[in-house]
Protein backbone atom coordinates (compact mmCIF):
# COMPACT_ATOMS: atom_id res chain seq x y z
CA UNK A 1 0.00 0.00 0.00
CA UNK A 2 1.20 3.47 -0.83
CA UNK A 3 0.99 6.39 1.55
CA UNK A 4 0.31 9.74 -0.08
CA UNK A 5 1.14 13.12 1.47
CA UNK A 6 -1.59 15.73 0.90
CA UNK A 7 -0.57 19.31 1.80
CA UNK A 8 -3.04 20.88 4.19
CA UNK A 9 -1.71 24.18 5.55
CA UNK A 10 1.48 26.19 5.81
CA UNK A 11 2.68 29.09 7.94
CA UNK A 12 5.64 31.43 8.12
CA UNK A 13 7.38 31.82 11.48
CA UNK A 14 9.85 34.60 12.29
CA UNK A 15 11.84 34.12 15.51
CA UNK A 16 12.94 37.39 17.14
CA UNK A 17 15.10 38.06 20.18
CA UNK A 18 13.10 40.34 22.45
CA UNK A 19 15.60 40.66 25.26
CA UNK A 20 17.85 38.90 27.73
CA UNK A 21 16.69 37.01 30.82
CA UNK A 22 17.96 37.56 34.34
CA UNK A 23 20.36 34.64 33.87
CA UNK A 24 21.83 36.20 30.74
CA UNK A 25 20.26 33.91 28.15
CA UNK A 26 18.36 35.37 25.19
CA UNK A 27 14.56 35.58 25.24
CA UNK A 28 12.84 34.70 21.95
CA UNK A 29 9.33 35.26 20.63
CA UNK A 30 7.73 33.83 17.52
CA UNK A 31 5.86 35.93 14.98
CA UNK A 32 3.53 33.60 13.05
CA UNK A 33 1.87 34.40 9.73
CA UNK A 34 -0.79 31.86 8.78
CA UNK A 35 -2.55 31.02 5.52
CA UNK A 36 0.59 30.61 3.41
CA UNK A 37 -0.31 28.61 0.31
CA UNK A 38 1.05 25.07 0.75
CA UNK A 39 2.19 25.07 -2.88
CA UNK A 40 4.18 28.31 -2.59
CA UNK A 41 7.84 28.02 -3.53
CA UNK A 42 10.35 28.07 -0.68
CA UNK A 43 12.25 30.97 -2.28
CA UNK A 44 9.07 33.05 -2.41
CA UNK A 45 8.16 32.30 1.22
CA UNK A 46 11.71 33.15 2.29
CA UNK A 47 11.61 36.45 0.36
CA UNK A 48 8.39 37.42 2.13
CA UNK A 49 9.92 36.35 5.45
CA UNK A 50 12.97 38.55 4.82
CA UNK A 51 10.74 41.49 3.92
CA UNK A 52 8.70 41.04 7.11
CA UNK A 53 11.90 40.55 9.12
CA UNK A 54 13.13 43.96 8.01
CA UNK A 55 10.01 45.49 9.59
CA UNK A 56 10.65 43.96 13.02
CA UNK A 57 11.83 46.15 15.88
CA UNK A 58 13.80 43.29 17.45
CA UNK A 59 16.70 41.36 15.88
CA UNK A 60 15.57 38.37 13.81
CA UNK A 61 17.08 35.01 14.73
CA UNK A 62 15.46 32.84 12.03
CA UNK A 63 12.83 32.62 9.31
CA UNK A 64 11.01 29.27 9.10
CA UNK A 65 8.24 27.61 7.17
CA UNK A 66 6.03 25.07 8.93
CA UNK A 67 4.02 22.72 6.70
CA UNK A 68 1.12 20.55 7.80
CA UNK A 69 0.00 17.59 5.71
CA UNK A 70 -2.39 14.66 5.89
CA UNK A 71 -1.07 11.17 5.20
CA UNK A 72 -3.53 9.00 3.32
CA UNK A 73 -3.20 5.26 2.86
CA UNK A 74 -4.16 4.27 -0.69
Amino acid sequence: MAVVKVPKASRLVIKVQTGISATGSPVYRMRTFRNVKPGAAEADVFAIGEALASLQRHPVSSVSRVDESDLINQ
